[in-house]
């Protein structure tokens, strides 16, 4: 049983197709047979090396297990080498090639949610890349995830060809362009809606099928899928910050002359009012990316004094 809830070991030889069925299945039963505490799992998705990981490491230092899960998604042949007594240390799940752009990135996000679904006791799900920092302490962020009423997942309205012009008719009449949503890849959703993604095949499909460059799934799916079904549930914004201020495609990218207390404090308190719970909160942003791995550095030297950990 207890193998069963807390799948200890993350090596297995099931498919896609088989992982994300197993995945889906959901107790009828309302009471849990053991003491539930909920889980964050926190689901790394890199090419190769997590050049933060001494960062986040630091983050979990001294954290009680039964508090988080880990699960990284590195690109096929890839080993992640940290030592025994590391929170990574075999945590990768199996993966499949990934090229960025392609409906590959979706079944990676698909891939990271289903493994992570198989731990009962996670009950929060938030998608981070090689180059995100969290900007808060480990119970500041179990405490907002696990009280939260809501899901964090972009998914707004973009007249734009960049939005609505992605848009194919030939998924009707399942998604319309009205039901189309646009939204940030790095989501943080609750154990019901992550479910609800795994387990579905109709809309996927036609993302699949009709989703292609220009058209990005990592953009889309989520948003429009969480849209037609499940759009109160969400807050509608993410909990990770970026920084588009400089214009064009790709948001911009931090180095280590940018790191700053003045500037961590930025992100932390930025004047930022968002929704939580259905009041109006400061704390809006939990994690921050694009952080550079020459970063590394200046941001241990301010985990103690700046993001109190």
């Amino acid at each position: 049983m207890e193998q069963f809830l807390f799948p200890k070991k993350l090596s297995h030889s099931m498919s896609d197709d088989e992982l994300l069925w197993r995945a889906s299945m959901v107790p009828r039963k309302q009471e849990w047979p053991y003491k539930r505490v909920p889980k964050v799992a926190f689901m790394f998705l890199t090419r190769g090396p997590l050049p933060m990981l001494p960062l986040w490491e630091r983050f979990f230092h001294g954290q009680k297990k039964n508090l988080y899960t880990i699960y990284v998604h590195a690109l096929p042949g890839y080993d992640l080498n940290v030592s025994r007594d590391s929170v990574f240390f075999g945590r990768q799940i199996p993966s499949q090639d990934v090229k960025w752009g392609t409906v590959t990135l979706t079944d990676a996000e698909r891939r990271l949610l289903s493994n992570a679904l198989l731990d009962f006791s996670n009950e929060r799900f938030v998608l981070l890349s090689e180059s995100c920092i969290p900007v808060y302490n480990f119970p500041t962020v179990y405490e907002y995830l696990t009280s939260s009423d809501h899901s964090f997942v972009d998914m707004y309205d973009d007249p734009s060809r960049d939005g609505r012009g992605r848009y194919s008719t030939h998924m009707l009449p399942y998604i319309t362009l009205r039901q189309w949503r646009k939204g940030s890849q790095w989501f943080e959703m609750d154990r019901d809606l992550a479910t609800d993604i795994v387990a579905d095949t109709k809309y996927y499909a036609l993302f699949r099928k009709y989703c292609k460059p220009a058209c990005y799934p990592d953009e889309h799916f989520i948003p429009t899928y969480l849209n037609i079904f499940h759009g109160s549930k969400s807050a509608n914004r993410s909990v990770t910050y970026v920084d588009w201020s400089h214009g064009g495609p790709h948001p911009a990218r931090f180095e280590a002359e940018n790191i700053t207390e003045s500037f961590i404090r930025s992100i932390r308190n930025n004047g930022t009012l968002c929704s939580y719970n259905s009041d109006v909160s400061s704390l809006c942003y939990l994690f921050a990316r694009k952080f550079a791995p020459s970063t590394l550095e200046p941001l241990l030297n301010l985990t103690s004094s700046v993001m109190e950990f």
